[in-house]
């Protein structure tokens, strides 16, 4: 099919789609197949209607089909957010991977510029001196050889380029919000996935265990998509076929509770300048929450049992300078400097 008008008058009238029927309409609108007019229309039909499990399995089926991809380990995993939750918070999940990385764990990061704050991963990377715009064989050395890579969505996903100026225009959040985590383009299995609003914790959930994922935690956070220190967290866990949800609290990390305005963060420099001073040995709320977040991956990774584990692996890694040497070698693998 290369006709997106009897998908759209389907969408259109509030009936779901099937997960064929999703696949083929991104491959309509991803192969630039569709006119801006029908993106708009097809893309708010389903944001106002609400997208289903099924929708969202088959349009990420089809853009995981159109994507870059990066050879990496197995065992490698993401820490990734859909963003748009409207916060302007540091970097946690960078800096978390970073931790997780210097515990040990191979990740593949996926992210991009940023969404709803001043700086997405993207943006405080590269100010750090991470290169972005890099052959995928040398996102696979940076994996191997610091233990961490980035993957810059834009120069993975160039399919987008069909329906980005119809959502620069529509201004407001679509399936393609809650797409990016799920189309990470070294294929890892395992994640911590959070979502910009409590309702999609469990839907995307279901979504992880209909595309193959092996161990994923989706959280949403007191407003936040990552697992927070302000408040509770809202957690559904995909663990060996089967999804249940519980709530976190920062007791359960051993970490105070802290005010939103304590992990607020600024733009890509201000963000990285921030990281760096955790390196250091600021002990802050931004280094509790990116503990937390690290603590949580390694347990999703298989590395540890228990979340008291996590801690303590977790700051181990940044208190021994391993998360810092991470950093320090992801900066020089990727701009090739041996």
């Amino acid at each position: 099919m290369t006709d997106l008008k009897p998908l759209l008058a389907k969408a259109a009238s509030r009936e779901p789609l099937t997960r064929d029927e999703a696949r083929e309409a991104f491959e309509i609108l991803m192969s630039g197949q569709a006119t801006p007019s029908q993106i708009g229309g097809f893309l708010m039909a389903l944001r106002v209607r609400g997208e289903t499990v099924d929708e969202i399995v088959g349009a990420a089926t089809t853009m995981r089909s159109k994507m870059l991809r990066v050879e990496a380990p197995a065992d490698a995993m993401d820490i990734v957010g859909t963003g748009g939750d409207g916060s302007g918070t540091y970097n946690i999940s960078t800096l978390a991977a970073l931790i997780v990385a210097g515990a040990g764990v191979p990740v593949a990061k996926h992210g991009n510029r940023a969404l709803s704050s001043k700086s997405g991963a993207s943006d405080s990377l590269a100010a750090l001196g991470v290169k972005l715009e890099i052959a995928p064989e040398v996102i696979t050395r940076c994996i191997t050889e610091a233990g961490v890579g980035f993957m810059f969505a834009q120069q993975h996903h160039s399919a987008m380029r069909h329906v980005g100026p119809s959502r620069v225009e529509l201004g407001t959040r679509t399936i393609f919000n809650l797409l990016g985590p799920l189309t990470n383009p070294a294929g890892v299995r395992r994640q911590l996935l959070g979502v910009f609003a409590p309702q999609w914790v469990v839907p995307i959930a279901e979504v992880m265990r209909d595309l193959g994922s092996e161990s994923v935690w989706v959280v949403h956070g007191d407003g936040l998509d990552e697992i927070t220190t302000t408040g509770k967290t809202s957690v559904a866990a995909l663990e060996n076929g089967k999804i249940r949800t519980f709530e976190l609290s920062p007791a359960d990390f051993g970490v105070s509770p802290c005010a939103l305005a304590a992990i607020k963060g600024g733009d890509g420099v201000a963000n990285a300048a921030a990281l760096r001073e955790v390196l250091s040995g600021a002990r802050n709320a931004y280094r509790d929450i990116a503990l937390v977040n690290a603590a949580a991956s390694l347990v999703i990774a298989g590395k540890v049992e228990t979340i008291a584990n996590g801690m303590t692996l977790a700051t181990e890694s940044l208190d021994s300078g391993a998360t810092a040497a991470a950093l320090d070698k992801l900066i020089a693998v990727s701009n090739d400097i041996d």
